[in-house]
């Protein structure tokens, strides 16, 4: 995705409201999506009320599919599984063990910016996988979400998303965050349309370097990079590296990026 004009905040300033105080990281591991979620929204509104600092939620969750606000009939699974709506923007995903789940409850500095807040954390990621050895891994304009270049020309392989963005923003606190697919499986991808997008397809750290890559593994960088990026002492770079329709424009929903 690229912003449509420049961020309120220049690259090297924090987009935290209270950028001096330490994240709060809390590792839960394996939990229910919904619990995981009730969690969420009493972690959002004790740091609105400024009960609490920002905190992020690490954590993976048991197979599920979520549809957000812009999901549509035809995206949903077709093996009978069941969907969980949620507040979040963007259209359906799925979760499951082995995808690394990053949920950041933090207060954001006004005027609050969401597209900048979407263009960090994809910067974080980016550079996470990359230094797993991804060297190609980017932004496609009109899409959020980090991906993998495809081949190009007659070649069958085609681009692949390896992260997944979905957020929401209340009196300024965000909550749902982002999904990086390590050692999951994808077989729960098949039966619907992940976020609306039906012309590329998704993939794994590990599918994409051969060996198995945990969550446990990516989760200290992919903090690491959170932290720097969120607090200004990462950049924001150009790492766009096609065009693609944005699969929920022109839908229904609250405006919310996923």
């Amino acid at each position: 995705m690229t912003a449509p004009r420049d961020p309120f905040f220049p690259a090297h300033q924090p987009i935290r409201a209270d950028a001096q105080t330490p994240l709060d990281v809390q590792r839960i591991g394996l939990i229910d999506y919904l619990d995981a979620w009730d969690l969420q929204a009493e972690t959002a509104r004790r740091r609105a009320a400024g009960e609490i600092g920002d905190t992020v939620l690490v954590v993976e969750h048991p197979s599920v599919y979520t549809a957000g606000k812009r999901t549509q009939p035809e995206d949903r699974p077709t093996n009978g599984q069941p969907v969980v709506d949620v507040d979040r923007g963007g259209r359906i995903t799925w979760h499951g063990e082995g995808q690394l789940v990053v949920y950041p409850i933090i207060k954001l500095a006004e005027p609050v910016d969401v597209v900048d807040y979407v263009r960090r954390l994809e910067e974080a990621i980016i550079h996470v996988v990359r230094g797993f050895g991804i060297d190609k891994a980017g932004r496609i304009d009109g899409r959020s979400g980090v991906w993998v270049p495809g081949a190009g020309g007659e070649s069958p392989l085609r681009d692949r998303k390896i992260a997944a963005l979905g957020i929401r923003i209340t009196r300024g606190v965000t909550m749902h965050g982002l999904s990086l697919n390590c050692a999951n499986t994808l077989e729960f991808y098949e039966p619907i349309v992940a976020c609306g997008i039906d012309d590329a397809d998704v993939t794994t750290l590990s599918l994409e370097l051969g060996r198995e890559v945990g969550t446990a593994e990516a989760a200290d960088p992919l903090l690491w990079a959170l932290d720097e990026v969120l607090s200004g002492r990462m950049t924001v770079a150009d790492h766009s590296f096609g065009s693609a329709p944005d699969p929920s424009k022109g839908l229904g929903g609250k405006k919310r990026i996923t």
